[in-house]
C-alpha cells in the first residue's frame, strides 16, 4: 500500500513522487544532455535547449563535438570518452544564433553494462536569480536551525557571539543569556575548562583540536557524550577573527560502545578460574559501576552439597532458597542493604527473583512495583536502607547454563538517577549468560574434584602406623583447581626386625586415573614390602607391573577413540583444565624407596626417577643422599641401584615429589636450594618442620601436588638387642635357650619365656638341621619382642599342617600359632627367619 508523502504542505502518494519531484526542483533550470559511448547526442532537455537553442528535435542524434566553438576548451580539456568517471570544466560552444557561448559543465562518465547512456552532461542555468539577500539570510538560518550539532561562535576574547538552538537545548540557557561569557563560565565544570584550554590553542596555533566531554544538562538524568571540534574563523585576509566550537551529541555511539567494551572485558575477566565463588565475584566487579551501583549474584542453595540440581529447580509455589555468593557496590557500606555475602535469602512466590527465574527472561522493576517493593516488606529495615542508599530501579536476570538453573543476579541502580533500560537489560542478560557457563564449568569441576580428592586421600595412609624405628610427619597437597589431582602418595611401612620402609612416589598426570593408579602402585609396594625384598629388586618388581599395566591400558584402547562429551571448559571453546580423567592410556611413576635399620642405623635407598632425599643431620648441616641415575618406572632398560648410608640417631630425612622444589618459574636445583634452606631453620616439631618447607616453597596453588614426608631417626640402645653366634650341632639348642631365658630375666620379660623357648627351639632347630651355616640367634626388645635365626641357606621354609602319622611338620603351625606375625627375609648370604611377640599379651 503506498504511503503518503508529504512536500510542504502538498500531500500526495508515493507513486506521484517523480512529478511532484520535477515540479518542485524546476527540470529547465539545468541543461541536461546524454551521449553514447561514441559521442553522439541521445538526451536533450528543455534546459538545453533554452541554453544554446537548439529543439531536442534537431540535436538527437548529432555528434556533440559539432557544438564546441573552438577544437580546445577555454580551461581543463574534455577528456577521452573513457578512463576518468567525471570531469568539470569550462567549455566554449556556439549557440544556434552564432555567437559563442561560456558554459561550465559537469560530465560524469557512466560504466559500460548499466544500461544508461556513456555521459550525463549538465549544468545549471544563471538565468534565474534568487531574491536578493536570501544566501546571507540561508547561511543565518543554517547556523540558528542547524539539528546536526550544537554550534558556537567566539570572538578572539573567547567570548560567545552566536549560539544556536541545539546548543541552547545542550547547555539549557538561550543565546542571550550566555552572550559575551565564556565557555568555562557557562559550563562550569571540568569540560568547560579543557575546552576553553583548546580554544585558546585555536587562537594561538590556528590549528583545529579536538575534545571529548561527559556532561549532565539541567533537568536531565543522565550524561551526554559530546564530540566537540574548535577551528579557527578568518576574514579574507586569514587573519583569525573567532572559534567556531561545535559538538555533536554521540551519546548512542559512546553506550554502544560501552557496551560493546563491557562484553569484551566480561569475556577477558570472567571465568578465569574454576571457582564458583570468584566466578561470580568477577561478574560482579566487571559490571560496577558500568552498569549498575550495586550488583549480587545469588546462586541456588540446593548447589551447596555438590550434587547435580534439577533443570527446573524453581518450585511451583514458593518460596525459592538462595544464597549470596558475591557482592559489589559503588558505596562503602551499600551491600549490607540487601544482606552479607554467605546468608541464604528465601525469596517467596510473585517477588522479583522469583519470577525471573520461572520465566527464565530478565525483569526490570521500579522499586514501588509490587515484585519489590513485596519482598522488602517482609524486612522494614532492609527496606528502611534501601530507601535511605536511595534505590529506585533494579534489575533482575537468571542465570542458567545447560538446562540448569543456577541462581539469579541483582543489579542495582541507586546513585545514578536513569533507571534501567531495554538495552541494559539485553546486555545484563548477554553478561549473565556468558557468567552462567563459567558458574556451571565451575561447578561442575569442583563436584568432579571433590570425587578426585575424597578418592586421592581415601587411598593414602590415614594414619601413620606405630613404629620404633623413626618419628614421622607428613604433608599431601592436592593441586591448585585449574591442574586438578594427581598421583602423589607416601607411606610407612613398619618391616620385621624392627625397620621401617619410607616410601614417596608420583604418578605421571592428573585426575582419577592418576589416583586410580596410584592406589594400585601403593598397594603392589606394601604386597612387596611385605615379603622383605631388598630396595632394588623392589624396584625391579614395581617397574615390570608398571610395564604390564601400560601393555594392558594399550590393549584396552581403541585404536580411534570416540569424540567424548566436552567438559565445562571445552564447551566454552577452552583447553579442558587438568583435574578430569585422563584420555592418556601411558602409565608412568617415580618413586623413592628407603629402609631404615635402627639397630645397625643404616638406611637402604633406591630411587627410580625421582628426586634425590635430603638428610638432615644432628648438628643441622643438610646434604643430598647421592643416589646412582635411574629411569622412571615402566620405561625399563636399566636396571635399578641401592645405596646403603649410615645415619646418625636425631637425623631427619626428608622425601617429597616433585611439586615441592620444581615449578615453571623455578627449575628444580633453585628448589632444592631453597628445600636444603627450609630444612636447615629450627623447628619445635617435625609436624612445624613440614609446615615451614610447605610455606617457603609453595605458592598460594600449586601447579602440581605435592607429597612430603619427614622422619626423625631412632636407634635401639644395644642393651635391647641380644645377639648369639649358633655352633651347626643339635646339641646347642639347648644352651640357646639357656641364654634366651637369662636375657629374658634381664629385661624383666619373665612372661615371654615359655613361647620364646619354645620359637627358639623350632626356628634353631629348623636352621642345624636344614640350612647352612654360619647360623646366628638374635633378640631384639623392641615394642615388640623378635626372635630372628639367620643361617647361609637360601631355601625358604613354608607353613604347612602336619598329617596324623607325620613325625614332624608341626614346628612352624606352632610358631605362627604363639607369635603375633612370623615371616622369611632374604639376604646378600643367606636368609633370616623371624617371629614377633606382641608385649602387651604377655
Amino acid at each position: 500500500m503506498e504511503q503518503p508523502v508529504t512536500l510542504g504542505r502538498v500531500t500526495r502518494s508515493s507513486g506521484e513522487e517523480p512529478e511532484v519531484l520535477e515540479a518542485l526542483v524546476g527540470e529547465a533550470l539545468t541543461a541536461r544532455v546524454t551521449l553514447d559511448d561514441r559521442g553522439t547526442v541521445t538526451g536533450w532537455n528543455a534546459g538545453a535547449e533554452r541554453l544554446l537553442g537548439y529543439p531536442a528535435g534537431r540535436m538527437t542524434g548529432r555528434r556533440a563535438a559539432d557544438l564546441l566553438a573552438e577544437p580546445i576548451p577555454v580551461r581543463g580539456g574534455m577528456p577521452a570518452l573513457a578512463g576518468l568517471p567525471r570531469w568539470n570544466g569550462d567549455v566554449e560552444l556556439r549557440h544556434r544564433d552564432g555567437r559563442k557561448v561560456t558554459v561550465r559543465i559537469l560530465a560524469h562518465h557512466r560504466e559500460p553494462g548499466t544500461g544508461a547512456p556513456a555521459w550525463l552532461i549538465v549544468s545549471a542555468l544563471t538565468g534565474g536569480q534568487p531574491r536578493p539577500g536570501l544566501d546571507d539570510a540561508l547561511v543565518s538560518w543554517s547556523f540558528a536551525q542547524s539539528p546536526c550539532c550544537a554550534l558556537a561562535l567566539y570572538d578572539t576574547r573567547l567570548r560567545l557571539r552566536r549560539a544556536n538552538a541545539d546548543m541552547e537545548r545542550s547547555v539549557a540557557l538561550t543565546e542571550a543569556e550566555m552572550r559575551g561569557l565564556r565557555v568555562s563560565e557557562i559550563v562550569d565544570d571540568d569540560a568547560g575548562a579543557r575546552a576553553e584550554r583548546s580554544m585558546a590553542r585555536v587562537l594561538r596555533t590556528g590549528e583545529p583540536q579536538y575534545e571529548e566531554n561527559y556532561l549532565r544538562a539541567p533537568g536531565e538524568d543522565h550524561e551526554h557524550a559530546w564530540s566537540v571540534f574548535m577551528s579557527a574563523l578568518r576574514d579574507p585576509e586569514g587573519t583569525i577573527q573567532g572559534v567556531c566550537l561545535s559538538a555533536h551529541d554521540t551519546t548512542e555511539q559512546f553506550r554502544a560502545r560501552q557496551r560493546l567494551q563491557l562484553i569484551a572485558e566480561a569475556g577477558r575477566r570472567i571465568g578465569g578460574t574454576l571457582d564458583v565463588t570468584r566466578t561470580a565475584q568477577e561478574l560482579a566487579d566487571v559490571t560496577v559501576p558500568v552498569l549498575a551501583d550495586f550488583v549480587s549474584v545469588d546462586l541456588l542453595a540446593e548447589l551447596d552439597d555438590l550434587h547435580e540440581p534439577p533443570a527446573h529447580a524453581v518450585p511451583a509455589d514458593g518460596p525459592l532458597l538462595l544464597r549470596r555468593v558475591a557482592l559489589r557496590s559503588v558505596i562503602p557500606g551499600a551491600p549490607e542493604a540487601v544482606g552479607a555475602v554467605g546468608r541464604v535469602e528465601s525469596y517467596p512466590e510473585g517477588s522479583a527473583p522469583f519470577e525471573s527465574l520461572r520465566t527464565g527472561r530478565p525483569a526490570v522493576h521500579a522499586v514501588t512495583d509490587a515484585a519489590i517493593a513485596g519482598w522488602l516488606a517482609h524486612d522494614p529495615a532492609r527496606a528502611a536502607r534501601a530507601r535511605a542508599f536511595g534505590v529506585h530501579s533494579v534489575m533482575t536476570v537468571p542465570l542458567a547454563a545447560r538446562g540448569t538453573t543456577l541462581g539469579v543476579a541483582f543489579f542495582v541502580r541507586n546513585r545514578t538517577p536513569e533507571a534501567f533500560g531495554h538495552d541494559d537489560e539485553i546486555l545484563a542478560g548477554e553478561l549473565a549468560a556468558r557468567a552462567a557457563v563459567s558458574i556451571d564449568n565451575a561447578r561442575r569441576y569442583t563436584r568432579e574434584r571433590a570425587t578426585a580428592v575424597t578418592l586421592q586421600r581415601s587411598l593414602l595412609p590415614q594414619r601413620l602406623p606405630r613404629q620404633a624405628a623413626v618419628e614421622v610427619a607428613s604433608r599431601y597437597l592436592p593441586a591448585g583447581a585449574h591442574a586438578g589431582v594427581g598421583g602423589d602418595w607416601f607411606d610407612v611401612i613398619p618391616l620385621s626386625g624392627a625397620r621401617v620402609a619410607l616410601v614417596v612416589g608420583d604418578v605421571v598426570g592428573h585426575g582419577l586415573h592418576a589416583s586410580a593408579t596410584m592406589g594400585r602402585l601403593r598397594t603392589a609396594v606394601r604386597t612387596l614390602a611385605d615379603i622383605d625384598l631388598p630396595c632394588d629388586e623392589l624396584l625391579t618388581h614395581l617397574d615390570d607391573l608398571v610395564a604390564r599395566l601400560n601393555t594392558e591400558e594399550e590393549a584396552g584402547a581403541e585404536p580411534t577413540a570416540p569424540a567424548e562429551t566436552p567438559g565445562p571448559a571445552q564447551a566454552l571453546g577452552h583447553p579442558e583444565p587438568a583435574g578430569y580423567p585422563e584420555t592418556s592410556a601411558d602409565v608412568g611413576a617415580t618413586c623413592l624407596y628407603a629402609v631404615y635399620d635402627p639397630v645397625s642405623r643404616r638406611c637402604c635407598f633406591a630411587g627410580a626417577g625421582h628426586p634425590v632425599p635430603a638428610l638432615v643431620s644432628p648438628d643441622g648441616t643438610v646434604e643430598l643422599v647421592g643416589l646412582p641415575a635411574a629411569p622412571p618406572l615402566g620405561v625399563g632398560g636399566l636396571p635399578y641401584e641401592a645405596t646403603e648410608v649410615e645415619i646418625p640417631e636425631g637425623s631427619v630425612l626428608a622425601l617429597y615429589t616433585n611439586g615441592l622444589v620444581e615449578n615453571r618459574d623455578r627449575d628444580i636445583d633453585a628448589g632444592v636450594h631453597r628445600l636444603r634452606e627450609a630444612l636447615a631453620r629450627p623447628a619445635p616439631s617435625l609436624d612445624a618442620l613440614c609446615d615451614t618447607v610447605l610455606a617457603d616453597l609453595l605458592p598460594r596453588r600449586p601447579a602440581d601436588d605435592v607429597a612430603l614426608l619427614i622422619a626423625r631417626t631412632r636407634a635401639l640402645d644395644s642393651e635391647h638387642v641380644a645377639t648369639w653366634a649358633v655352633p651347626a650341632d643339635p646339641s646347642a639348642v639347648a644352651q640357646t635357650r639357656k641364654d634366651v631365658v637369662a636375657q629374658l630375666d634381664r629385661w624383666g620379660l619373665s612372661d615371654a619365656v615359655f613361647v620364646t623357648e619354645l620359637v627358639v627351639s623350632e626356628l634353631v632347630t629348623n636352621a642345624i638341621r636344614h640350612a647352612e651355616p654360619p647360623i646366628q640367634l638374635r633378640l631384639i626388645h623392641d615394642t615388640t619382642l623378635i626372635c630372628e635365626v639367620s643361617d647361609g641357606g637360601n631355601t625358604a621354609p613354608h607353613l604347612r599342617r602336619a598329617r596324623s602319622y607325620d613325625e614332624g611338620g608341626r614346628g612352624l603351625l606352632l610358631v605362627a600359632q604363639l607369635t603375633e606375625r612370623w615371616g622369611t627375609r632374604q639376604g646378600a648370604t643367606g636368609k633370616t627367619i623371624w617371629a614377633e611377640q606382641s608385649l602387651s599379651l604377655q
